[in-house]
């Protein structure tokens, strides 16, 4: 490769992981923010006793949509998934995040639209009474906070990204590999593969090999040239060149 091949394909190189890097983060802090809506206070009912004073009880996002935390859960495995995925997985990814975004979204949707409901197990838990009906005649919604608006246009931007994440997939480098094959240069510039190293006999991987003798039989061939191959390791591994 030239130069000025190498100088352009950096800053794309570059630019790739960078689109990776705001993808993934992206997905973290969207999920990140799902839980912390899911931690405040999403309104508050009042519930009338039947001597008839009232009092005002709290309706946390854990009870309102106790959904979120297990959505929001999802979404940081995905986006830890999508930093070692491949193209494919990564589409399937994105659908994923394209669906827990739209779960997201209902589960804000509810208690913006009926906050009794969403609330009834606290006043199950104040005052004995069961039953959605039941509740709703003896509270009513006093309060609703931003939350449910702001998990709702969290699920939306999780889905947004979602998108994006497949839609984007083959511009992402390639994720890199534990085990890949492994290239040795000689010299004279050259370059070997690991697999031409072990196939080297004695006349090409080493100088030291036995030459072969016309009584050798197939057998002690093979272990001749497997302890010429031993050999060449043992010299790489001394930082010596056997093809040298």
């Amino acid at each position: 490769m030239t130069t000025s091949g190498t100088a352009a394909a950096s800053p794309q190189k570059q630019g790739s992981a960078r689109l990776k890097g705001l993808m993934i983060l992206g997905v973290l802090a969207v999920s990140g923010l799902v839980f912390l809506a899911w931690s405040q206070s999403w309104g508050s009912l009042s519930v009338t006793s039947d001597g008839g004073s009232s009092r005002i009880l709290d309706v946390p996002g854990a009870t309102a949509a106790p959904a979120l935390a297990a959505l929001g859960l999802a979404g940081l495995a995905s986006a830890a998934a999508l930093a070692i995925a491949g193209p494919v997985i990564r589409i399937v990814l994105g659908v994923l995040q394209v669906l827990l975004g739209a779960s997201i979204v209902l589960s804000g949707t509810g208690p913006l639209i009926d906050p009794v409901s969403a609330g009834s197990p606290v006043v199950t838990a104040a005052t004995g009474v069961a039953g959605t009906e039941s509740i709703r005649t003896i509270a009513r919604s006093e309060a609703v906070t931003a939350w449910p608006v702001v998990a709702i246009l969290l699920g939306a931007l999780l889905a947004l990204l979602g998108v994006a994440v497949a839609v984007t997939t083959t511009r992402w480098p390639v994720s890199g590999r534990r085990y890949q094959a492994v290239r040795f240069a000689s010299e004279d510039g050259r370059v070997l593969e690991a697999d031409e190293l072990l196939d080297l006999d004695g006349s090409a991987g080493s100088a030291d090999a036995p030459s072969p003798d016309a009584d050798e039989s197939p057998d002690d061939a093979a272990v001749r040239r497997k302890a010429a191959s031993v050999d060449n390791w043992d010299s790489l591994s001394r930082g010596t060149d056997p093809t040298a």
